[in-house]
């Protein structure tokens, strides 16, 4: 069915360098723009994750590179959102707003941009987004197909709600029964193993809160705070107290235990001997920063 339109309806959606809005930025932006009668036009625009206050390109979290496939490197080159603001607006203009949970993530971090340009860059800001209706089709999808285990347990056991949902006995054993129902289901993707299912809907993170995820290289990085996007090796070189500092502040006790495991491991490593090839490679290092006279 076609969309009966007064105004045209922009479509959005946006990737970024991780979800934290006040603290991250766009890196790629698509629109999709229906007009009466049915005429589209498709625009987007990849940028480069400006951090104003460092004059800098800002990094993007490992978790969200993992997601959307783009890495720092890609971006080099490419115009900071400030610089396409004035175009961004011009499809803005006019429009109401439509995406796919984009009212709760996608909304908001364009907003910020749009701020950003106007505090730091002082551009002038002529479209309000508060204006604009927004139809969040996720939030459409989730109203007439819930995803909750009651809806999961009538769409993969045959139908029939079970009861006494939201007792924890009930709940546990609905997802005992759902698990057996996906495996029927899906005997092509699912293989019938405990170790298989755990890769395939496995975590990539070292705590459970995810504030230490894992790197393409295997390799705890932090996901959080003024750190955030470096390998946890690297800080606890750097500054070991910042190991010490998040024992004593408001994370997960499984968190701490995860940095205080790592911090163990750091240190282990250096007092390790070093082998015979590492021993060569410190030396031909220092060696090179003899003959450049540069040794710090």
């Amino acid at each position: 069915m076609e969309l009966e339109l007064k105004r045209p309806l922009l479509f959005f959606d946006i990737e970024s360098t991780g979800l934290n809005i006040p603290a991250d930025s766009i890196i790629e932006l698509s629109f999709v723009k229906v007009f009466p009668g049915g005429e589209q036009r498709v625009k987007t625009w990849r940028n480069t994750p400006w951090y104003y206050e460092r004059q800098g390109q800002r990094p993007i979290d490992p978790g969200a590179s993992a997601v959307n496939g783009v890495t720092d490197d890609m971006l080099t080159g490419c115009p900071r959102f400030l610089e396409v603001c004035d175009e961004v607006q011009d499809w803005l203009d006019g429009a109401d707003l439509a995406g796919f949970n984009s009212a709760k993530f996608d909304l908001p971090m364009l907003a910020e941009e749009l701020e950003r340009a106007r505090l730091y860059a002082h551009k002038a800001i002529r479209v309000d987004l508060h204006e604009a209706l927004m139809v969040d089709v996720q939030a459409i999808f989730h109203t007439m197909e819930p995803r909750n285990l009651r809806a999961a347990y009538r769409f993969y056991c045959g139908g029939a709600d079970f009861e006494n949902a939201h007792t924890a006995e009930a709940d546990t054993i609905a997802t005992y029964e759902v698990l057996k129902g996906q495996l029927d289901r899906y005997p092509d993707t699912l293989k019938n193993d405990v170790e298989a299912l755990a890769a395939y809907t496995g975590r990539k993170t070292v705590d459970f809160s995810g504030n230490l995820v894992l790197d393409a290289d295997g390799d705890a990085v932090i996901a959080f705070g003024k750190h955030k996007g470096h390998k946890a090796r690297e800080i606890f070189d750097r500054e070991p107290s910042y190991f010490a500092w998040v024992q004593n502040s408001n994370f997960t006790l499984d968190t701490k235990q995860q940095f205080k495991k790592l911090a163990e491991q750091f240190k282990a490593e250096k007092s390790r001997p070093l082998s015979d090839e590492q021993t060569r490679e410190a030396g031909e290092a220092l060696a090179a920063r003899f003959n450049t006279g540069k040794l710090f």
